[in-house]
């Protein structure tokens, strides 16, 4: 009974890419969800902005994604109304980073398992992206990342190769979708559509909204 539940959780197999560039960073996801080997959602936004400064992709179970993603909104939020600032980039990331470190230690039946790529733009202008692994590690990202989706081989391949240091985002969001791509097209677990989100100074930028429809043609 055990076995057979853990594996119709609903889990977001999952490909999200944290891409940083010359003048930003880039933030994407595909949209499947799954229930062991059913596709139990089709258009779940696993990339969403958490509030006016942060957006954030997440790997794992749909559920404990949504509720982390709820409870850091207003965490983050009353942290900046006590302190009367809002929190740096590296500041909420390291409190996502607690609380997903609080929930796999946790005694439960279920186990809560998150992971997390958060980028951000603080109020000095500059640009951040952070992966917290399922664990609660919390690690400043460099170049690129993926985090622990499904997708994640078939990402880090395509980026081995193809990523250059300093690109512009608009070929960061290029990447992205390349990448996007290849993982939908091998990974069982990712699939259905593609969200592409750009942070700069300037705020940020939903770029790239996607679904990913099924063709069929006649065979020859």
């Amino acid at each position: 009974m055990d076995g057979e539940l853990k594996n119709n959780i609903l889990k977001t197999g999952t490909s999200i890419i944290g891409i940083v560039c010359k003048d930003g960073v880039v933030l994407a996801a595909d949209r499947q969800v799954t229930a062991g080997n059913i596709v139990m959602n089709k258009n779940m936004r696993k990339a969403s902005k958490i509030n006016d400064y942060l957006v954030a992709a997440w790997c794992g179970g749909a559920a404990d994604a949504q509720m982390l993603s709820r409870i850091a909104v207003a965490e983050l939020k009353l942290k900046q109304l006590r302190s009367k600032k809002r929190p740096t980039v590296k500041e909420s990331a390291s409190l996502i980073s607690m609380m997903s470190y609080r929930n796999i230690r946790q005694f439960s039946t279920i186990m809560n398992v998150v992971g997390t790529l958060i980028a951000g733009f603080n109020e000095d202008g500059s640009v951040e992206l952070y992966t917290i692994e399922p664990a609660g590690g919390i690690y400043k990202v460099e170049d690129y990342d993926a985090n622990f989706g499904s997708g994640m081989p078939f990402i880090l391949g395509f980026l081995e190769r193809n990523y250059k240091k300093d690109m512009p985002t608009k070929q960061g969001v290029e990447l992205a979708v390349e990448a996007l791509k290849s993982s939908t097209q091998r990974d069982i677990g990712s699939g259905y559509g593609i969200d592409v989100f750009t942070v700069t100074k300037d705020g940020i930028t939903h770029v790239i909204g996607q679904e990913i429809v099924p063709e069929f043609k006649e065979s020859k």
